[in-house]
């Protein structure tokens, strides 16, 4: 083993963000975590493709939430909004106008990796309302069990939006539904996104838009590597590819290789691709009825309600605990 390669793996041992990229890019297929999009650059290119007409996702959401919250949260009247990753925009907005104008002073609890960005979304909410308590929670809930402790009023209504869980595959979504169910009382609810499988050509063009921002958000993640880890990556030479896969009823984001290359990224060994070769960077499942429901009795949860928008097939859905004999 020469001195460089030892060298190699033991910074890959210290450092859980190289150690992960490592194994990413030497697995088959070559996969890195979708969380390294969002850094200040990704969550803006984010932001504008969900204005873009193809992304339909968010504009069904959105109609959904304003729709049918106020009826929902007049018969729940939570006491607090437990809500999974980012949030702080419109759509956290609509739940928290729903609730407060049925009569409920609902206490806000965001959970997300970043403090930063908790510390911006609480000083924003706290302007807005004078009457929000805010209780932000830095935690990695896609891996670690949520520890809520005493900071959450109940009944709580957990929301997990944007068809964020299409993000994982069935196990690891599983096992995050099966954290929230862990977390829950019985009263509480879980808000969840999902979207729906309908004809894959709308499918696709949401994730290909014709102005190639998706493209660079998606190469924004060698942008990310680059500066973290001080890789040097070129994202020009990577092309943008997300097609449908119909046996797994997902999209596929990745990006290609345009042609033999090195790229080095201190602490690792030399990466190479050949011409064609990609990295799969985020899957985008989607779902029907069915599938939810299974996925919610996997979970120990069972559905309590389905609103589904049937222009652009999106669904909102309820879910409650499942509680067995012995616990009820």
């Amino acid at each position: 083993m020469s001195d460089r390669r030892a060298t190699a793996r033991a910074d890959a041992r210290t450092s859980p963000l190289l150690a992960e990229v490592r194994d990413g890019l030497s697995a088959r297929p070559r996969t890195l975590s979708s969380r390294f999009f969002y850094d200040h650059r990704g969550s803006l290119l984010f932001e504008q493709i969900t204005r873009l007409p193809e992304y339909y996702l968010t504009r069904a959401e959105t109609r959904l939430l304003e729709r049918h919250m106020p009826a929902q949260l007049a018969e729940l009247l939570p006491e607090s909004l437990v809500e999974l990753g980012a949030g702080g925009g419109g759509k956290t907005r609509i739940i928290l106008d729903a609730a407060h104008a049925h009569g409920a002073v609902p206490t806000w609890v965001p959970i997300d990796v970043s403090a930063e960005f908790l510390a911006e979304s609480a000083a924003t909410l706290r302007a807005t309302y004078d009457w929000l308590a805010v209780r932000p929670i830095v935690a990695d809930f896609t891996e670690a069990s949520l520890n809520l402790g005493h900071r959450v009023p109940r009944p709580a209504l957990f929301a997990f939006l944007g068809s964020t869980i299409g993000n994982f595959d069935t196990p690891d979504a599983v096992a995050l539904l099966s954290r929230v169910r862990a977390a829950m009382h019985l009263g509480d609810r879980l808000l969840l996104g999902v979207d729906l499988r309908k004809d894959p050509a709308v499918i696709e063009r949401a994730y290909n838009d014709s102005a190639g921002v998706t493209a660079e958000f998606n190469r924004n993640l060698l942008l990310v590597l680059n500066r973290e880890l001080g890789a040097d990556f070129r994202p020009e030479h990577f092309d943008h590819h997300a097609p449908w896969v119909s046996d797994r009823s997902r999209i596929e984001m990745h990006l290609v290789s345009r042609s033999a290359q090195v790229v080095r990224i201190p602490g690792i060994d030399d990466v190479h691709f050949e011409q064609g070769d990609s990295i799969r960077t985020e899957i985008c499942c989607k779902y029907d009825r069915g599938s939810v429901e299974s996925m919610f009795a996997s979970a120990g949860l069972r559905l309590d309600c389905w609103l589904e928008d049937e222009r652009d097939g999106y669904a909102i859905v309820l879910a409650a605990p499942f509680v067995s004999a012995l616990e009820g």
